[in-house]
């Protein structure tokens, strides 16, 4: 059945009979998609209008679908609610909050149905918004389940709205059981509620053809039972035959099991180092029986995250695998986010790498930008905001790229959990330049490989800054940096091209520097710091009082004392130079931060909520 839309509460004039009304609404309908498909013409494959699918929850109750159109910088939604009963809430919040949410809302008070644009305060009570700037195009019910379709603007200009941006986009969403008699009778707090992360607004690559010598191969789980716990990351070692020469990567793909869709949250590759003897082992990534030596395959190959498209190389280059000073073993890591804790469902996941032995121009390569994995950069307990930033300089990039420079053209931001925001900036002769990748709603537990949007050229003596927001306002002791997942990192993998023998240009405060910190608030402090030299950098962070002045006093410290640089080789050593007490780069212009682009004419919205009435 399709349902009928009015931009009143009342309905007036003639009514037309079931049949006349289902016609014109019928050709209504046809006339939108061709409308829809037109004016997406270039931005989608014409198989389908909308090519980006999720579900939202892990029964598959709730399914979204999309369309970007960079031209008109709007989105076109499409929501499958399976067994509608009362009424459902989708949209969007800073951190997956119900509340402090822009949200759209099709409810029935048990006669008709509505719909709106909404907002939820602070406490979840829903409010109408003022301008309406969701607009509901379609709505079509069958057997047993409600689609709906809608668009909205990517900025608005709305304060009650979510600004869509490139970052990562918390959807959350609610279903209502029972009807109610109006929007305000609706609070969150009530509902069976949830979150999905995705990113929205998607680069769009043209994609390229491929060789006629293109190989398939299937990284998969081996039939998993995945565990009845609402987290798991499971671990499998893949082994190449002895005889797999050097081949070039130039796509990849997810292969997920079907009915698995809501549970498997992203997938990741890893090479091991060429050095490494047989860590065979297929099992949770915590476990106490996993051989230590997997800790050593964690060189990013691929990546995949709910939601991705396929990935591709561009047509000139490739990464290596296999043949000489290649490891044979990889590392097929799998997250599962199982909130209902389902039992016995068994998965075979994973991701199919596409490869040819015809050799493109480039060999691609990945580099590590950011902080070294040190406990000397920490972030103090109760903090919201704290910033942390780490330096490629111009004296690594000058020694170390070739005189052509090199080509980022993907990237993966990476901290783990009290990680906010990340952003890398490119400056040159003292200037930020450009935004290499930024995630200003950044989330730990949805980590993809993201195509960017225009190639970013990085010339040597060119300067790399990525900073990393933190938010430690749960915690009670300092959040040092390191590998384990309650201490901290700061990373981009920028994937590029041609590969140099530069793998890791990251940097860290000087640690003298840093004793010198904690001497000083030693000093300054009634509590005595531990400072004696048996005593380890977490521990003397976790003797630091943490007042005012301790905190300023170590942002200061972070933002004008000296770096170690670490200007290394794919062979863990250095480069040949002077890399301790190095000073900051002098960056005297900075990017300003970019405004939403409102639209200049705003067609009035209806007053109140649309009424949907069934056919």
């Amino acid at each position: 059945a399709l349902w009928s839309l009015s931009n009143s509460p009342c309905q007036s004039g003639p009514s037309l009979s079931m049949r006349e009304a289902a016609s014109m609404y019928g050709t209504a309908v046809a006339i939108f998609f061709v409308i829809l498909v037109a004016a997406l013409q270039g931005s989608v494959p014409p198989k389908s209008p909308f090519p980006y699918h999720i579900p939202l929850d892990s029964k598959g109750v709730l399914k979204l679908s999309w369309n970007v159109s960079y031209v008109q910088e709007t989105i076109h939604f499409q929501l499958s609610v399976r067994d509608f009963r009362a009424g459902v809430l989708f949209g969007m919040s800073d951190r997956g909050e119900l509340e402090n949410a822009d949200l759209v809302v099709l409810w029935t008070d048990g006669n008709r149905a509505y719909f709106a644009d909404t907002w939820s305060d602070q406490k979840g009570q829903i409010h109408l918004d003022t301008q309406q700037d969701y607009q509901l195009l379609q709505a079509q019910e069958t057997s047993d389940s409600l689609s709906l379709l809608f668009k909205r603007s990517f900025a608005t200009c709305d304060p009650k709205d979510y600004l869509i941006e490139d970052d990562t986009v918390h959807l959350v969403y609610g279903i209502l059981e029972e009807p109610v008699q109006s929007l305000e009778a609706i609070n969150t707090s009530g509902l069976q509620t949830g979150l999905q992360l995705v990113q929205l607004l998607k680069t769009e690559v043209p994609t390229p053809a491929m060789p006629e010598d293109v190989q398939k191969m299937d990284l998969k789980a081996p039939e998993v039972t995945i565990p009845g716990e609402e987290t798991t990351y499971w671990c499998h070692v893949i082994e190449l035959s002895q005889s797999f020469s050097r081949h070039h990567i130039i796509m990849y793909e997810a292969i997920v099991t079907e009915g698995n869709e809501a549970l498997v949250h992203h997938m990741e590759v890893f090479q091991c180092t060429a050095e490494l003897d047989n860590p065979d082992f297929s099992g949770p990534c915590d476990s106490k029986m996993k051989p230590d030596r997997l800790n050593y395959c964690r060189h990013v190959l691929a990546a995949w995250a709910l939601g991705a498209k396929p990935f591709y190389y561009p047509e000139e280059a490739g990464i290596a695998f296999g043949g000489p000073g290649f490891s044979r073993y990889l590392r097929l890591e799998i997250h599962y986010h199982n909130p209902l804790k389902i039992q016995g469902r068994q998965d075979s996941s994973g991701i199919r790498l596409y490869y040819t032995a015809t050799l493109r121009r480039f060999d691609a390569g990945i580099m590590e930008l950011g902080l070294v994995y040190t406990p000397v950069m920490a972030i103090p307990p109760r903090e919201t905001a704290f910033v942390l930033t780490g330096y490629c300089t111009d004296k690594c990039t000058q020694l170390a790229l070739p005189p052509h420079g090199i080509h980022i053209f993907a990237s993966q931001l990476h901290t783990h959990l009290t990680g906010r925001k990340v952003v890398t900036v490119l400056a040159r002769d003292g200037q930020e330049r450009k935004i290499v990748n930024r995630d200003n709603h950044y989330s730990p537990h949805f980590q993809e490989i993201r195509m960017l949007k225009k190639i970013v050229s990085v010339h040597p003596g060119d300067v790399l800054i990525t900073s990393c927001t933190y938010n430690t306002d749960d915690r009670e002791v300092a959040t040092v940096g390191g590998f384990g997942i309650h201490e901290e990192m700061c990373v981009n993998y920028v994937h590029y091209y041609p590969k140099t023998d530069l793998e890791l240009c990251k940097s860290a405060v000087d640690p003298g520097f840093l004793q010198k910190y904690f001497h000083l608030v030693n000093r300054f402090n009634s509590e005595e710091v531990c400072t004696c030299p048996q005593a380890s950098v977490p521990e003397q962070f976790t003797s630091v009082p943490w007042n005012s002045f301790s905190r300023e006093t170590l942002k200061a410290l972070y933002n004008y004392a000296p770096i170690s640089m670490h200007c290394n080789k794919s062979s863990a050593v250095r480069f040949q130079g002077e890399w301790d007490l190095q000073p900051l780069p002098k960056i005297i212009s900075t990017l300003k931060e970019p405004t939403p682009n409102c639209p200049a004419h705003r067609a009035p919205g209806p007053a109140g909520p649309t009424v949907v009435n069934i056919g």
